[in-house]
């Protein structure tokens, strides 16, 4: 943590996706950085600290299961979130990854699993999120 901010490096290639998302965590509290597709993502996470990797599953060249066992090989202590626009995954895609959610997931739910796993406190600044769902788009 930086600042007392918790670093989430997210990563997924739909750029609508990528920026509404990075929008609503940096206002819940959270410290965003992103990549635009999973080579960049794993060149990029071999270089920064992040406390929490979020990556959507559903991506060219690897998938966000793919690129979570990168990631868990370079840092084995980070938490991994794989997000997905599907509802349910097979658990072979879900090996390497701390926590997932679907198609149809809660904003609050989502954020809520974040803060657990880094033990991230939510500023006292922001109010709770809508209870709406958030779908990725992908």
């Amino acid at each position: 943590m930086k600042n007392g901010m918790t670093t989430v490096f997210y990563v997924d290639d739909n750029a609508r996706s990528r920026r509404l998302l990075t929008s609503v965590l940096a206002e819940c509290g959270f410290e965003m950085i992103t990549a635009a597709d999973p080579l960049e993502g794993l060149c990029r996470c071999r270089k920064i600290r992040f406390d929490l990797a979020l990556l959507d599953y559903q991506m060219p060249s690897l998938t966000g299961s793919q690129l979570a066992k990168e990631i868990k090989l370079l840092t084995p202590h980070v938490p991994i979130v794989l997000l997905s626009g599907y509802a349910v995954l097979p658990p072979t895609e879900l090996v390497f990854v701390d926590a997932y959610f679907g198609h149809g997931t809660h904003l609050d739910d989502l954020i809520d699993t974040m803060r657990r796993l880094t033990n991230a406190k939510p500023p006292r600044r922001v109010s709770r999120t809508s209870a709406t769902a958030w779908s990725d788009s992908t």
